[in-house]
């Protein structure tokens, strides 16, 4: 009966470790469903043309400003007005995680790409929408935690690019988690040097104080950006990337926009 016992709780130990791990905001974590396992390798593919100055990161709100899936056509064409010219390329993927972006970038996707730029905006699917329980700094802390090494990997693979941290932007999906997005933003503000890593929090142009978006930037959702958000976004970005980059050129020679698979529903 001893025996028994001890291997059951030798068995559930191993199980809350697992799933302790599992819950670390560091920790890379593949995709398991198809769609974004083909869009990884589009995305290998992708990294792979033309010419790329400035790399956008992240997950749904960034993919969907530079994807070439036709209901989000205005959000290319916004996406081209303003970025035209800098060479800019989308590799966001919906739904993503910080782990599952560090498993991204530690499996090619920045492999040999020496972005002059790179502009990162993750964390809010760490975040998500339930309202947070108890203390919100253990939390914020291993979500911030996550960003910094995402940050680590872009520094290591991409050595000359400045990186601009995006403060998580808010999400009116449930107002309870404003405090807990105050506070990673508040953490990850901490990474910035101001010099290869610049901080860059617009949440004040996006809402109010409270942390409600204005109309116009966002869809019914309340957390995805509409265009009206993404111009917000777009003139933020642009004087840093003229500092950097210089007035955008004439031709644009970066990669064609992916779109989302296509996966017959078997």
């Amino acid at each position: 009966m001893k025996i028994v016992c001890i291997i059951f709780c030798l068995s559930v130990f191993n199980l809350l470790a697992m799933a302790q791990v599992l819950d670390s905001a560091d920790v890379p974590v593949p995709r398991a469903d198809k769609k974004s396992q083909i869009a990884h390798e589009q995305l290998l593919e992708k990294a792979k043309k033309g010419k790329i100055d400035v790399y956008f990161e992240g997950d749904s709100i960034t993919r969907r400003w530079g994807t070439s899936d036709e209901k989000y056509k205005s959000f290319l064409e916004n996406w081209q007005k303003n970025f035209f010219g800098w060479n800019a390329a989308d590799f966001g993927w919906g739904g993503d995680t910080t782990q599952n972006i560090i498993w991204r970038l530690k499996n090619g996707e920045l492999d040999n790409v020496n972005p002059k730029i790179i502009v990162l905006l993750a964390g809010t699917n760490n975040v998500g929408n339930k309202t947070p329980e108890g203390d919100i700094n253990p939390k914020a802390e291993n979500i911030a935690k996550g960003i910094k090494t995402i940050l680590d990997i872009c520094r290591q693979k991409a050595p000359k690019a400045t990186i601009i941290l995006m403060g998580i932007f808010p999400r009116n999906d449930n107002m309870a988690v404003m405090p807990l997005i105050n506070k990673i933003n508040e953490n990850i503000a901490k990474f910035a040097d101001g010099k290869k890593i610049k901080f860059l929090n617009i949440n004040n142009k996006m809402a109010d104080k409270d942390g409600k978006l204005f109309p116009g930037i966002t869809v019914s959702d309340g957390l995805h950006l509409d265009v009206g958000g993404y111009q917000v976004w777009a003139d933020s970005l642009k004087p840093i990337f003229k500092k950097i980059l210089g007035k955008p050129a004439k031709e644009d020679h970066a990669p064609p926009p992916t779109g989302e698979p296509n996966v017959p529903n078997n």
